[in-house]
């Protein structure tokens, strides 16, 4: 699994997360998906890597901009994981 945190221009409220969260999963296989328009960023969980390309592709005609993405294998931590 790996974990790809995006920074998005143009979020700028609650609903800009919904509907940024929307075109990635309508467009992606997706896991898991959560951004916050404070941080500008959103945080993708998938099986396989993800490019800016294809999130800008996923975003492409919506109004937010992405400035980069950073894809790193994951690894989902348990109720009981230690370090």
């Amino acid at each position: 699994m790996y974990k790809t945190t995006v920074k998005i221009d143009g979020m700028m409220c609650g609903m800009c997360e919904s509907h940024v969260n929307d075109a990635i999963r309508a467009k992606m296989s997706v896991k898991k998906v959560t951004s916050s328009h404070k941080k500008g960023e959103t945080v993708i969980i998938s099986e396989n890597e993800l490019s800016a390309e294809m999130i800008a592709a996923a975003l492409d005609g919506s109004g937010y901009i992405v400035m980069r993405a950073i894809c790193e294998p994951y690894e989902k931590k348990g109720l009981f994981h230690r370090k």
